[in-house]
């Protein structure tokens, strides 16, 4: 067993912002407003272990329908963390949603974990001489990683459990697409399956969980752990 001491020292966790944008209130919260918009970011979050450089999703290089603000690629965000695209060795993609996958062939050292439903509906965005390792429920990066399909968001959408000391830390993908989510139980406007984006609010709002989204517009370019 590893102890949660150990975990700190050899695992450091960053957020990676590279847009800001809006979407409307009814895509991020259910019940929400059709006819208003509110602020939300892009971003992708780098986890660092002892030999390993790991991105949950990588963002994109072009979002059709959305005028981007403050834009980056996530490649470059990459740069401000000291580390190249050629020096990520693993990548996790929650779901292949345009956002999320596009920018991946930025990375092509990377080998790509990937649920079953998600490679499915991803295949295009994933070059062909990349390594991919393609999981049904749950996904093993190391011993302190643990990738986690919920399939909430969409039909294989996954989120990554990371154990630190007392609180485990939820990079939740698009499971909730702001803060206020999990604060208010209330489940994405975004959902393929309601029960499962109700179940996540529900479960991962307990205060021993510390969920870390991807579109809260608070979110920046920051070490988290």
């Amino acid at each position: 067993m590893i102890r949660s001491d150990m975990l700190k020292k050899s695992l450091s966790l960053y957020c990676l912002k590279y847009a800001q944008s809006v979407l409307p209130e009814s895509m991020a919260l259910c019940g929400g407003a059709k006819e208003k918009v509110i602020p939300i970011s892009f971003a992708v979050y780098l986890i660092k272990t002892k030999d390993k450089n790991i991105l949950v999703d990588v963002g994109c290089d072009t979002m059709p329908g959305f005028v981007m603000q403050g834009f980056y690629s996530p490649a470059f965000v990459l740069r401000q963390v000291g580390l190249s695209a050629n020096e990520i060795t693993d990548v996790i993609i929650t779901h292949s949603h345009h956002d999320h996958i596009e920018a991946l062939n930025h990375f092509k050292n990377a080998v790509v974990h990937i649920s079953e439903e998600e490679y499915l509906n991803g295949r295009k965005y994933i070059p062909l001489n990349m390594r991919v390792n393609v999981f049904k429920d749950t996904g093993v990066i190391d011993n302190q990683i643990k990738v986690i399909k919920w399939g909430g968001h969409s039909i294989g959408s996954a989120i990554v459990e990371i154990t630190d000391n007392n609180i485990t830390h939820i990079l939740a993908g698009d499971e909730c697409y702001i803060k206020h989510c999990i604060s208010c139980r209330t489940p994405t406007g975004a959902y393929y399956n309601l029960a499962k984006s109700r179940e996540f609010v529900e479960k991962f709002s307990d205060k021993k969980y510390c969920v870390h989204t991807c579109h809260d517009i608070s979110l920046k370019t920051e070490k988290i752990l």
